[in-house]
């Protein structure tokens, strides 16, 4: 094993549930109602459909479940269908550092493992730590995006180490799963640019699929490259260009510390609305703006924020004038549009009547976005935005923010939490099935098997 492999594995076998403490744990059982509320939500969505028809014609001995279905799959095809449902929303959590993406894409890696191995709750819980833990400390160590990468590339070491961890391997078979989640898998940063496809959503799901067919491989014996990072052609020379004298390990927490901010998955943020972490903030300052001026009063708009917020939009045209909603909910001219139309930006936001409404198009156009050199300098720290919205007598109206609810240093309280779960999964689940999740969510460490929690969430046949 090369340095980086034997940091991973050696702590991916060490981390247990007695490590976490209750802080910790309950964060899990946070992040995971606002993850199957996402599912939920997404369940109706057309790649989700396209991946369980995919995943449902796949039969396997270790059968694993489809969510929102009595259905079984492959565990790797049911995490690839539960993660694109996850995803399609856009609105699962976050981590940036500034390196980072949606470490919640990785929890599949763990559900889908649970049944076939009789994995009960506190299992669950240790192995999404321990996604979260790879996932994030590589993040803040490589800006996988600057160097032209999806962030696929550290989410599938996550999903291998989770799998891994609820497989049992030792860390010499955890050390080859690593090593067989890197070496095939090396997504593409194109994923995220130009006009978006419904493969934005998928890309994640893709990726927690090959770690666990890694950790599947590794646990029967297959043996990956032995310096995946830092061998000639491993990950560190081709992902930065060039073999680093000291390649950038992974701090990751301590397994013998009782500091729960020594975890990264307390770190995260949570979404309130079904859009890029980027268009949080100016969602929330154009919907407190709302109420003070008429779209039909509205000048000129300008808006300020750090570099990463304003990048795409002022590089890509795709993002003034979306035509698909994977584009759309990466645009912050059209989701400050939307927000100042209507008042607020929901699911509903985003059919095609109305990404192509010409009255958005027209407030769109009266819009400026402007990087302040400050808010990019204490990014991620902050994540700043200032709006000023000028009305037709000259009036401006101002609103700003340095981190819109739900970031971890504005977080949502639990019944917030609760109160996206139910609005997102109401399409599909009646309250009394919603009220049932969320109690077997809260008790999560008690659960003996994971069983009861898969059928509180089958949707009820229409």
């Amino acid at each position: 094993m090369d340095r980086t492999t034997e940091a991973i594995s050696s702590y991916a076998c060490g981390i247990g549930y007695k490590d976490l403490g209750p802080q910790v744990v309950h964060q899990v059982k946070r992040t995971l109602v606002d993850t199957l509320g996402c599912a939920l939500g997404g369940y109706p969505s057309q790649p989700a459909i396209i991946a369980r028809a995919v995943a449902g014609g796949i039969s396997s001995s270790a059968p694993s479940r489809i969510l929102g279905t009595g259905d079984h799959s492959s565990p790797d095809m049911a995490a690839f269908a539960n993660g694109v449902m996850i995803r399609y929303l856009d609105c699962n959590d976050s981590y940036f550092s500034p390196g980072g993406g949606h470490p919640s894409d990785m929890i599949p890696a763990a559900l889908s493992l649970a049944s076939p191995t009789s994995s009960d709750g506190r299992a669950l819980i240790t192995a999404t730590v321990l996604a979260y833990e790879v996932f994030c400390r590589l993040s803040d160590e490589v800006v996988s995006g600057d160097h032209g990468w999806d962030q696929g590339m550290f989410s599938v070491i996550g999903a291998a180490c989770a799998a891994g961890k609820i497989l049992g391997l030792d860390q010499q078979r955890m050390g080859h799963a690593i090593s067989l989640a890197v070496a095939p898998n090396l997504p593409l940063g194109v994923t995220r640019t130009g006009e978006l496809s419904m493969w934005k959503g998928c890309a994640a799901a893709s990726a927690t699929k090959a770690g666990i067919f890694a950790a599947q491989l590794a646990a029967k014996g297959m043996t990956g490259p032995f310096e995946p990072f830092e061998g000639r052609r491993g990950l560190w020379p081709q992902a930065l260009g060039n073999q680093p004298d000291t390649p950038p390990l992974p701090k990751l927490g301590n397994v013998d510390s009782d500091c729960p901010t020594g975890f990264r998955i307390m770190e995260t943020t949570f979404k309130s609305f079904p859009s890029q972490i980027h268009t949080q903030a100016p969602i929330e300052m154009a919907l407190e703006i709302s109420s003070r001026v008429s779209p039909g009063d509205i000048a000129s708009i300008r808006i300020h924020s750090y570099g990463g917020a304003i990048s795409s939009a002022a590089t890509e045209p795709e993002k003034w004038d979306p035509k698909t909603r994977e584009t759309a909910d990466h645009s912050i001219p059209y989701l400050v549009a939307a927000a100042l139309q209507d008042g607020d930006v929901t699911e509903d936001s985003f059919t095609d009547a109305r990404i192509l409404d010409p009255a958005l198009r027209s407030i769109m156009a009266k819009m400026t976005l402007v990087e302040d050199p400050e808010f990019t300098a204490n990014y991620p720290s902050e994540f700043n935005c200032r709006m000023e919205v000028t009305d037709l007598s000259g009036q401006v109206h101002e609103a700003s923010t340095r981190n819109p609810k739900g970031n971890r240093r504005n977080p949502m309280s639990d019944a917030e939490v609760e109160a996206k779960f139910h609005r997102l999964a109401a399409g599909v689940l009646p309250a009394p099935q919603r009220d049932r999740v969320l109690d077997l969510v809260w008790s999560l460490e008690e659960l003996t098997a994971l069983d009861p929690l898969f059928e509180s969430m089958v949707i009820p046949e229409a």
